[in-house]
């Protein structure tokens, strides 16, 4: 039976007050049954949940009423059972790290594309797509026509847009990502840098499955998420692991922590065990 919930969440919104936010979010999820892994940073919040459906559902009411994250973007999965092992609350500088300074997409950002209009402009041939996602990410799955950047952590992808030939001419950009917050915050880097058509998947892959059915879908393959589902069908339902691509398999053979969430930085991988 499928009744843990499992909510992937974000919001850019200025949070000067996040360290002190961290001890009363981890104990009130606790208290309700509710693992997984949350970053916290001054530019907002991240990371995913799981749970009951009661306890996840209070969390969420509970983020959203602060009035900063009143319009926190989640979206959600079911599985038969808890996908992480305990409940993290991390402090980060970044709530997804691109280590550029003074990025801010809630001061400039790209267009958002709503999944029902997202084959028509990934399939126009003047659009130049981008799969923002690490390599690993990429071998699992992908639409059709989009550029592997080849990064290992999202950090890379500023040098790869400096160096990628098809992007030299500031052509129409359209990005997409797992959630939407690796392209959102990609977006405000490029039109900061002189990029002018720059889109980017609203809710990003997950919410692309969620709302296009499979059979007018031009995703391919499986979404690696962060956590013990490994990746996901296009019904949204868990893999478990059953089918791991070679490029994918050392992120399983490294004893890795999903519970790091989605900061998506190998890098990071020493810091976020424990």
């Amino acid at each position: 039976m499928n009744d843990i919930l499992v909510a992937a969440l974000y919001q850019f919104t200025t949070l000067d007050d996040f360290e002190a936010m961290r001890d009363p979010l981890k104990v009130f999820c606790e208290a309700r049954d509710v693992r997984g892994s949350l970053l916290l940073a001054a530019e907002g919040i991240n990371g995913t949940l799981c749970g009951p459906e009661a306890g996840v559902r209070a969390v969420l009411a509970h983020l959203r009423s602060d009035p900063r994250l009143k319009d926190l973007s989640h979206k959600e999965a079911w599985t038969d059972r808890h996908v992480f092992k305990r409940m993290k609350v991390r402090l980060k500088q970044e709530i997804v790290r691109l280590a550029v300074d003074g990025v801010d997409p809630t001061e400039i950002v790209g267009h958002y594309v709503k999944p029902e209009d997202w084959n028509d402009l990934i399939s126009d041939p003047d659009v130049v797509v981008i799969d923002t996602r690490n390599d690993y990410e990429f071998a699992f799955g992908t639409f059709d026509r989009a550029l592997n950047p080849q990064t290992q952590a999202f950090r890379e992808f500023p040098d790869w847009v400096e160096g990628a030939a098809p992007l030299k001419a500031k052509p129409k950009v359209a990005m997409f990502c797992t959630g939407g917050i690796r392209c959102e915050k990609a977006t405000a880097w490029m039109l900061q840098n002189g990029f002018e058509d720059v889109y980017h998947l609203e809710g990003g892959i997950l919410n692309y499955l969620e709302k296009v059915p499979q059979d007018q879908s031009l995703w391919k393959g499986e979404c690696f998420v962060f956590d013990d589902r490994v990746s996901v069908d296009h019904q949204l339902q868990p893999c478990w692991g059953a089918w791991v691509p070679e490029e994918a398999r050392h992120i399983l053979n490294e004893d890795t922590d999903y519970e790091k969430g989605l900061s998506v930085d190998a890098s990071a991988q020493a810091e976020t065990k424990s």
